[in-house]
């Protein structure tokens, strides 16, 4: 059950780009299908395929190609969200782990993608390289450079990443003049979400099940996320209760604790991943400690290991599909 959603989407998504491929080559052409003649310019309007497309933007109003074809991301979100459309970047930066680009995404979709740097440090000169016709990212991370990305090619900033994912890859989808595949894709999620809340007992038992997700990061403290964040926000489409605690969290994101301390995370359920080496980000010496055993959730058998890349970096549709998957594979054992 949970794969269909996205098996469906993959399938309408391949026609789609198929279509649009051979709306390409009609423009090229010069033929307008709409009078059946040649045309010898595009009508200015947000479908005609050879016109320039105006996108609202952290930053502005930006003009985008009306297809864009040599697409530059440089955040995992941005990654995420392209792939899921059906798209595959020209270049793209990679996250700070040893995959490079996050490893919950299929392998084939990201062969071939040129590896443009780190997240936060861009190689602009690789990217200007790309000759790309879009750039996607956000005003949070690459703000400061936004004058230089501006004169390698139209660039799309969202605000911020994370808790406004949705909103964000909407803004994607219109960059890329994507909106009915992201209409097929928001469908989709909203079907396995109902799927994986029936599945957990229907709303009510749904919302009488409180889970935490904890994060052990190296040269930080531990993080119990509150519901301002990515994962939050599935959780919350889920219909799954959050303990008290997370009403604490700092700008509704995470309320950090020591090890000495891990107990305020318990619940029915909790979620836990490693950023980084698991003895440096004390996820070794914290769930090791008589603390953490003495928990209810561990008691219970009802704490899970998860991987950070899926769970907290990928920040997509694509990344939401498989996580809905494994919170009903877990929380109905």
């Amino acid at each position: 059950m949970t794969a269909k959603p996205l098996q469906r989407r993959s399938r309408l998504l391949a026609a789609a780009s198929l279509t649009a491929a051979a709306a390409l080559t009609l423009s090229a052409c010069g033929f307008s299908s709409e009078s059946g003649s040649a045309s010898g310019s595009g009508s200015g309007s947000e479908g005609s395929a050879g016109a320039p497309r105006t996108v609202k933007t952290a930053m502005g109003d930006v003009k985008v190609p009306a297809a864009p074809q040599r697409v530059v991301v440089l955040d995992t979100a941005e990654l995420d969200s392209v792939l899921t459309l059906g798209v595959k970047p020209v270049g793209a930066t990679h996250a700070d782990v040893d995959s490079g680009f996050l490893n919950y995404l299929p392998k084939d979709q990201v062969e071939g993608i040129t590896d443009v740097g780190q997240m936060m440090t861009p190689n602009l000169e690789a990217v200007a390289g790309l000759k790309p016709d879009l750039i996607l990212t956000s005003k949070i991370r690459h703000g400061d450079k936004y004058a230089e990305l501006s004169k390698i090619a139209p660039t799309v900033m969202t605000e911020n990443t994370g808790y406004p994912w949705k909103e964000n890859f909407q803004v994607h989808a219109e960059a890329l003049n994507k909106q009915a595949e992201a209409k097929m894709v928001t469908d989709d999620y909203a079907e396995h979400v109902a799927d994986v809340t029936k599945a957990l007992g229907g709303k009510e038992k749904a919302g009488a099940t409180e889970v935490n997700m904890v994060r052990f990061v190296e040269g930080a403290d531990i993080r119990v996320y509150g519901k301002k964040n990515y994962i939050a926000t599935i959780l919350a489409d889920v219909g799954l209760g959050r303990p008290a605690i997370t009403d604490q969290a700092k700008d509704g994101f995470s309320y950090d604790v020591s090890p000495e301390k891990i107990d305020l995370a318990d619940a029915d359920a909790v979620f836990h991943s490693t950023y980084g080496d698991p003895k440096k980000s004390k996820e070794t010496q914290t769930t090791g400690s008589g603390l953490w055993k003495k928990m209810d959730a561990v008691k219970n058998g009802k704490v899970f290991a998860v991987d950070d890349q899926l769970w907290i970096q990928g920040i997509g549709y694509t990344a939401a599909d498989k996580i809905l998957g494994e919170l009903r594979t877990n929380l109905t054992k």
